[in-house]
């Protein structure tokens, strides 16, 4: 994989730098590249020529770049169940490192994989994927301390909820459709007519939460709302996991259709039960906490045009019938703020070809201020096929550039690390090789935060240290290195707001803007 950026080197070989901060301010100015150059007191020049910064002129990509980090059956990680404190860190700290050299700008961390948590929740009992024990305490709070973690590398942390599973089967090491196997503390043990098994009778047996039944329903929202309420999480995110897909078996919510249906068809009525869940879940988070992101990673299909004049010009699965999942309905009524599809299929595929599906997505989102992202499918890389080619995923991205994307999610971080056939680092290469800055959601444009007021910049050796205020009520700081002559300025590097911010790069002109939580980017001022 490759190395850590320049920057990012510099900047923690340096941490313990102490800056000397100058007594000059340099004010923003209307027009940009209009100084010439200076001298610091010392006598060090900083900056030939300086600039004045423009937000005309400031170059940076608004794009989410993410991968899933996967904790059931310990996909991903932890790599094991039940390693000690030390060692999950340091695993956790492993996969930032891969999300800092692959220049992204979130995670998506499986906090409730199957009816548990890895936080401490009234509401579910904790991970045996953590503890190797079902309910059993690590003893310390592994949300906090990610959270916490990943903020400081100025990476976004949303947090990854499957609903409805209340188990894993026992196949897969899991308590299967077993009442006595799970946790105590399990709610599922307390409400067993909560639970639906499935598919039934089979050694692949699961417990499901009853989407169907309203208590089920209200206990599945406040234990996301647990997480909501008491952690600084980034976004709420769902996969594609509330009926389950078919698999030849019927789902046996028999008892709850008799009480709740209301003389509806039990598609229309499973399809209602999403609905509401996924409506009153996205209004909850919002008024918790306005800034939080909402967004679902559906199957890639809607509908068939052949259901549907609306549907995709595809000839696969569908989520509106297979699992009761009206996609495009909770885009058209903006219930969420982002989508992620995920088009696990390469261009050319005859059933759903990416490059046909692509811009059904892209017009689905159209006008309706959700966000299309896409989930990228790096776990088919070196199959037989065209997935035996390093440059399929390459040209999907340049696809979804190509159709304005706003961002993809790579399932999954282990598929990223491993990059099979060199295809990560080609389309790393070719587009992630620069800093992005995350698109702030429509819903939450506001008025620009305050500016950074600098504080001074000076010369150390070939580097150049630059120094500001600290600005209340923001995130982060965007740093741009100032080329005078294109006059413009591009995105080098983003940190996490502090109480002594300051930076360190190559010796240059410099614009610095502010960030808030919903990634509004305030004016620019020339730093250094």
């Amino acid at each position: 994989m490759h190395g850590p950026t320049v920057l990012a080197v510099q900047r923690r070989l340096l941490v313990g730098l102490v800056v000397v901060v100058l007594a000059v301010t340099v004010p923003a100015g209307v027009g940009l590249f209009n100084r010439t150059s200076e001298s610091s007191p010392d006598g060090d020049q900083v900056g030939a020529p300086l600039a004045t910064c423009d937000t005309q002129g400031l170059i940076a990509k608004r794009e989410l770049r993410g991968m899933w980090l996967t904790t059931v059956s310990n996909i991903d990680f932890p790599s094991k169940p039940g390693l000690s404190e030390a060692k999950v860190k340091d695993e956790y700290r492993g996969w930032l490192d891969l999300a800092e050299k692959m220049n992204h700008n979130a995670v998506f961390v499986h906090v409730r994989p199957s009816g548990d948590a890895f936080w401490p929740s009234a509401y579910a009992p904790w991970s045996e994927w953590l503890t190797g024990v079902r309910g059993k305490d690590p003893g310390w709070d592994p949300l906090a301390w990610m959270i916490e973690e990943t903020h400081a590398r100025n990476l976004e942390f949303h947090a990854w909820f499957n609903p409805y599973r209340g188990s894993q089967p026992a196949t897969s090491g899991g308590a299967g459709a077993d009442f006595d196997k799970l946790a105590p503390d399990h709610p599922l043990r307390k409400n067993p007519d909560w639970a639906v098994a499935f598919p039934e009778g089979t050694a692949n047996s699961r417990f499901y939460f009853d989407p169907g039944n309203p208590a089920a329903r209200a206990h599945v929202e406040d234990a996301i709302l647990d997480a909501v309420n008491r952690y600084a999480i980034d976004g709420v995110h769902f996969d594609d996991f509330f009926y389950p897909y078919p698999e030849g078996h019927e789902f046996n919510d028999d008892a709850s259709y008799a009480r709740y249906g209301n003389g509806r068809s039990r598609g229309d009525w499973r399809r209602a039960n999403v609905d509401t869940f996924v409506e009153e879940i996205s209004q909850k988070i919002h008024d918790a906490k306005p800034w939080v992101r909402f967004g679902l990673s559906p199957f890639g299909i809607w509908r068939n045009k052949s259901s549907d004049p609306a549907g995709s010009p595809t000839h696969g699965l569908e989520s509106y019938e297979a699992i009761y999942a009206d996609t495009r309905k909770w885009v058209r009524k903006k219930w969420l703020d982002y989508i992620v599809p995920q088009l696990y299929w390469n261009i050319g595929f005859d059933k759903a070809d990416y490059a046909k599906l692509l811009p059904w997505w892209a017009d689905t989102v159209k006008g309706t201020g959700v966000q299309l992202y896409v989930g990228q499918a790096d776990y088919r890389i070196g199959e037989a096929g065209p997935w035996s080619k390093p440059a399929e995923l390459d040209q999907q991205l340049t696809l979804n550039e190509r159709y304005g994307v706003s961002g993809s999610i790579h399932f999954s971080a282990k598929q990223v690390k491993a990059d099979r056939l060199g295809a990560v680092s080609r389309y790393r290469d070719k587009h992630y090789a620069t800093p992005a800055l995350v698109p702030t959601i429509d819903r939450l444009r506001d008025a620009r935060p305050p500016a950074p007021t600098p504080t001074g910049a000076r010369r150390d050796g070939d580097r150049t240290v630059l120094t500001w205020r600290p600005v209340d009520d923001v995130t982060s700081y965007a740093i741009y290195r100032a080329d005078p002559e294109a006059k413009t300025a591009t995105l080098v590097d983003t940190i996490r707001a502090n109480d002594l911010p300051s930076w360190i790069g190559p010796a240059a002109s410099y614009c610095v803007t502010s960030l808030d939580r919903a990634n509004n980017e305030s004016e620019p001022v020339l730093v250094g």
